[in-house]
């Protein structure tokens, strides 16, 4: 569409970036996505790259200010390609990599993608990637505090969604109550999301959706001299005085790129209506460091990121016996990834093989006794290590086939340490073969998928839980079958019947002891078989440069849904004083969730934009007939921005947005839920983009629930005894070349 012709005499794309009026767009970001390739455009607006081998790729393009671009261009010899960017603050990815593991047009998948551009990226000021997540259509976050939490996608979350950084699955222990998915989002480029099963492509664990965290490609230096750049970044917080710094310095020489990234925060205790939450501040350091080459068949990068730190718990006891201090998570996630990219004939093989450590340990009282007595020590002492390995085969038969052939594996260690044993010492080991297709015809596209997934499950005895020597295999078949028809360009009506599943967890099979933060005493059952679900989702959706609607309908049954139910029976456990518990076992029963998602996005001016999102989702629990607990109530928000821009320049634009959400009352309850009332938040943003020593220099200013309402949230796990936090003035400075 937006194509010059192409001419044959080298391989190397070249090009212009430019404005509906013809205005050179300088500093946008091009990328090859198939190769890694990236080219900054100059102030002429001229990109490009050289030692490209001959092929059919996606181009993108990212410009603050413009709507994402994407096209298909066949390179073969010295290739050109101009490209007109529309001025627009509605921002739409226009590529996903993760609803079928190779780039795909949004509007042609049949799962329901959503994304977190860089920018919304930066405005979230969050260390928790759920909490980033959350103002997204159909998702939540299952809260512990500001701190921690759990994406909820379409009511489901901890094991039934799976978080990937950069394709690779992330292997830790936020199927537990009180953690969330090891990751900082501020280290992602944008983070992507298939709301609903894709068993298909990530095995066990995406039964609700996927979340995929991808990183910024490593620069590039296409052939020119050696570069480096820097950016910095500070932000505060006004609610618990949290501060975050964040530096990175990344550069380019000859086929290789180099990153170094790394972001502090500290904050103290939370703010409510009602007064302070005692113990719920933390500290966390995380980064990465990223190395890579690039040739003219593949490319291959080193990449070790960690996240870590002291994250506080509010004691439930706290508040109302006037305690000070409570128990504190000692978390740290280190991981080591190599991926490749290359180019055998006409297949493009990729390859992702990552290490990670993952150690979690509670400290089960950081604070003292009325009497003055110290009451720290160590409760549990968890560390888990996994190899995962990924070999993609992606290949194309013509110009209307294409797809995936994979093969996938992991071998993980689990060892139990500390006084309470959570779960015995246990080793898993998992492999999987699948077949991704996609094929067009005109109008529609049929997109189908078949995956065999072995799991083996093999649990040490241990004396404290009551627990022998175990061994527990499985076998799961995973499928899908998507249509999308496209009656105009910017239109798509899709339709998707998945089948996914889930393993068990540690816990759910093997807990046997008091879990103090709920006041109860779980005890798991060793004959629980994998869940199995079946999604039909339907949607509509249209994406034109000024406006943006999707509206999308899910089914999603699932066979042997695991549950926890209380019991008549008590236990009394040697606590201080010793505390009487009723026993909750583990148990299993077919589920059914349907639900919704609406989202409106209208430039009405071109200095206005107006949004609208909501959502609803119903659980039921068929064997009882009763709510599934912790499923999230109706909510909607409205909101509205003034944007001016400044010509084709990144400096000199600004914008001032205005949203007021509305949660209602859930109905619906579990016997095990908290029932809560619905609430109202307004929340105000700005910021603007101006030059400074050279650079860009980013302003972003946020007032999260600037009216200081009083409420709580049916997802926080503080409900019972706490609000939740109140008014929050955020300011970020970030500045970058």
């Amino acid at each position: 569409m937006l194509l010059a012709p192409v001419v044959a005499s080298g391989d190397t794309l070249s090009g212009r970036v430019v404005d509906r009026d013809g205005h050179a767009v300088a500093g946008a970001t091009v990328v090859v996505v198939e190769l890694h390739r990236v080219a900054l455009t100059q102030t002429d607006g001229r990109f490009r790259f050289a030692d490209l081998p001959a092929g059919s790729y996606t181009v993108t393009v990212r410009r603050l200010g413009f709507a994402p671009l994407a096209r298909q261009v066949a390179v073969s010899g010295p290739t050109t390609l101009d490209l007109i960017l529309e001025r627009t603050s509605v921002w739409v990815e226009p590529v996903t990599v993760t609803a079928t593991r190779a780039p795909l047009d949004v509007l042609s998948s049949p799962l329901p993608t959503e994304a977190l551009s860089e920018d919304r990226l930066r405005r979230a000021q969050s260390v928790s990637l759920a909490h980033a997540l959350a103002e997204l259509p159909g998702i939540n976050a299952l809260t512990t505090g500001q701190q921690i939490g759990k994406p909820v996608i379409r009511g489901l979350a901890g094991p039934r969604v799976l978080v990937l950084e950069d394709g690779s699955r992330l292997e830790d222990y936020s199927w537990s109550d009180e953690d969330g998915p090891s990751v900082d989002a501020r280290l992602a480029q944008r983070v992507e999301v298939i709301r609903g099963p894709a068993s298909v492509l990530y095995g066990s664990d995406a039964l609700g959706g996927v979340v995929n965290v991808i990183p910024e490609e490593l620069p590039d230096a296409n052939g020119g001299p050696r570069a480096t750049h820097t950016g910095f970044e500070i932000s505060g917080a006004s609610n618990n005085a949290e501060l975050e710094g964040a530096a990175r310095v990344e550069g380019a020489s000859g086929g290789w790129g180099w990153r170094l990234f790394g972001i502090g925060r500290f904050a103290s205790s939370l703010h409510t209506p009602a007064g302070e939450l005692d113990n719920t501040g933390f500290s966390a350091l995380s980064g990465e460091a990223a190395v890579g080459t690039r040739g003219p068949r593949g490319s291959t990068t080193l990449r070790y990121t960690r996240y870590g730190g002291e994250f506080k718990l509010l004691e439930a006891e706290g508040p109302a016996s006037g305690e000070a201090g409570g128990p504190e998570r000692k978390l740290s996630d280190d991981r080591v990834q190599v991926a490749g990219d290359y180019l055998l004939g006409g297949v493009r093989l990729e390859t992702k093989a990552q290490w990670q450590r993952h150690s979690l340990i509670e400290v089960s009282d950081t604070g003292t006794s009325p009497g003055g007595a110290p009451l720290e020590g160590t409760a549990f002492d968890l560390l888990l290590n996994t190899l995962t390995v990924d070999v993609l085969a992606h290949h194309a038969a013509g110009s209307r086939v294409r797809g995936t052939l994979g093969a996938s594996g992991f071998y993980q260690t689990n060892d139990t340490r500390g006084r309470i044993p959570l779960v015995p010492a246990a080793r898993a080991g998992a492999a999987a073969v699948f077949d991704f297709e996609e094929v067009g015809l005109g109008r529609v596209s049929v997109l189908a998928g078949g995956r065999v997934d072995v799991r083996r499950l093999a649990a040490d005895a241990n004396a404290a839980l009551g627990r022998s020597d175990e061994t527990r295999d499985y076998t799961a078949l995973s499928g899908t079958l998507g249509v999308v028809y496209r009656p105009a360009a910017a239109v798509a009506l899709t339709a998707n019947l998945g089948r996914a599943w889930r393993a068990p967890t540690l816990f759910e099979l093997f807990a046997n002891g008091p879990h103090l933060g709920e006041a109860r005493y779980e005890i798991g059952d060793p004959g629980l078989k994998p869940e199995a679900g079946t999604n039909m989702d339907v949607g509509v959706r249209w994406q034109g440069a000024r406006v943006r609607v999707e509206l999308a309908g899910y089914r999603n049954a699932i066979g042997r849904f695991i549950y926890i139910t209380p019991t008549d029976s008590f236990v009394t456990v040697s606590t201080s004083p010793p505390a009487s518990l009723r026993v909750y076992r583990y148990q299993q029963a077919d589920a059914r969730l349907l639900g919704g998602e609406a989202a409106v996005e209208v430039e009405v001016a071109p200095p206005l934009t107006l949004r609208a999102r909501g959502d609803a989702v119903r659980g039921t629990n068929r064997a009882t007939s009763e709510p599934l607990p912790l499923v999230p109530p109706a909510r909607a928000a409205l909101g509205a921005e003034l944007h001016r821009a400044g010509g084709s320049r990144q400096a000199d634009r600004a914008y001032a947005g205005v949203e007021v959400e509305a949660a209602t009352r859930q109905t619906r309850l579990n016997p095990l839920d908290i029932p809560t009332g619905g609430y109202t938040l307004l929340n105000l943003s700005a910021g603007f983009v101006q030059p400074l020593l050279g650079r860009a220099c980013h302003v972003d200013l946020a007032v999260h629930n600037a009216t200081n309402v009083s409420y709580r949230s049916f997802l926080s796990r503080y409900k019972e005894f706490a609000l939740n936090p109140g008014r929050n003035v955020v300011l970020r400075i970030s500045l970058g070349e």
